[in-house]
C-alpha cells in the first residue's frame, strides 16, 4: 500500500479511536465499574466497523487499559469501581483497514489535586510531536519528554517503558523513550513514518512492579503516575496527529 493510503487508513482509524476514547471518558463516572468502561468502549469500537487493537495482542484479551493512581500502565478492566479523586489512565487501540492507531489520556475523577502534575504530561507531550520532523533522531522527541518532566521537577520519566511505531503492528521499531538514550536516540526519523508517541511518568523514582495478574504495572513506592499518548505521522513541520483529544477541539493535520 502505498503510503497516502496507508496514511488515510490510519486517519479514519485514528478518528474512530479518538471518538471511542472520547465517548468513554465520558462514560466513566464515580460508580462506574472498570469493566462496565471497558464493554462501551469495545462496543463503540466494534460498532464503528473497527476492531480494539488490544485485543489482538496474544494473551489480552480486553480493548482497553485503564489504570487508578499507582497505575502506569496494562491495567486490566476489572470489577473495581470508578471513585471520586482517582487520577484515571485510559489507553486504548483501534485496528482498521489492516492498520493500528494507539492513544491514552490521564485525567482526574471529580477532583484537581494533581492539575500541574497532569498539565506538565499534555505540555511534555505537545513538545514531544512538535520533534516528530523529517531528519530528527528519537533523541529530540526523548530530549523533550524529558526536559519537561524532569527539568520541572514535577516528576520522573519512565526507564522501562517506551513510545514506539505503530502502522502494522501495534508495537514496531522504533522505540522512543521519555528520556535521552544515547542507544535508542540515534534512529534518524522518516519522512510518513507513523509513531504512538507517548508520556509514562510518576510522581516518584522507586522503580516499577508487576501486579499479581501479570499485566498491571504499578509504581513500587504506591505514587501516582500518568499516560499521554497519540499517533502522528512524522512530518516537515512536526508530527500530524491522527489521534486527537476530540474535547479539546483541536486542529490536527
Amino acid at each position: 500500500m502505498k503510503a497516502a493510503e496507508r496514511i488515510g487508513a490510519m486517519r479514519a482509524g485514528g478518528l474512530i479511536l479518538a471518538r471511542a476514547l472520547a465517548a468513554t471518558r465520558e462514560f466513566i463516572r464515580p460508580g462506574k465499574k472498570l469493566i462496565e468502561a471497558e464493554n462501551f468502549a469495545s462496543n463503540f469500537i466494534r460498532q464503528a466497523g473497527a476492531e480494539p487493537a488490544f485485543s489482538r495482542v496474544p494473551g489480552y484479551r480486553w480493548a482497553t487499559c485503564i489504570n487508578l493512581n499507582e497505575g502506569i500502565v496494562h491495567g486490566i478492566p476489572d470489577q473495581k469501581q470508578f471513585r471520586s479523586g482517582d487520577l484515571i489512565s485510559l489507553d486504548m487501540g483501534v485496528y482498521y483497514r489492516g492498520y493500528n492507531t494507539d492513544m491514552a489520556y490521564s485525567w482526574e475523577l471529580g477532583s484537581d489535586r494533581y492539575h500541574d502534575f497532569l498539565a506538565a504530561g499534555q505540555k511534555a507531550l505537545a513538545e514531544a510531536i512538535a520533534q516528530a520532523k523529517n531528519g530528527n533522531k528519537v533523541r529530540d522527541i526523548s530530549r523533550a519528554i524529558q526536559k519537561t518532566i524532569e527539568g520541572s521537577g514535577i516528576g520522573y520519566c519512565s526507564r522501562n517503558l517506551t513510545g514506539h511505531g505503530v502502522g502494522k503492528k501495534l508495537h514496531d521499531k522504533p522505540f522512543i523513550p521519555g528520556f535521552v538514550d544515547g542507544q535508542m536516540g540515534d534512529y534518524q526519523l522518516k519522512s510518513r513514518e507513523t509513531l504512538a508517541i507517548e508520556v509514562i511518568y510518576s510522581v516518584g523514582d522507586s522503580g516499577l512492579a508487576v501486579s499479581g495478574d501479570g499485566w498491571t504495572i504499578v509504581t513500587k513506592d504506591g505514587k501516582i503516575s500518568a499516560l499521554f499518548e497519540k499517533t502522528v505521522v512524522v512530518a516537515k513541520s512536526g508530527g500530524q496527529v491522527l489521534t486527537p483529544y476530540l474535547w479539546e477541539k483541536e486542529v490536527h493535520g
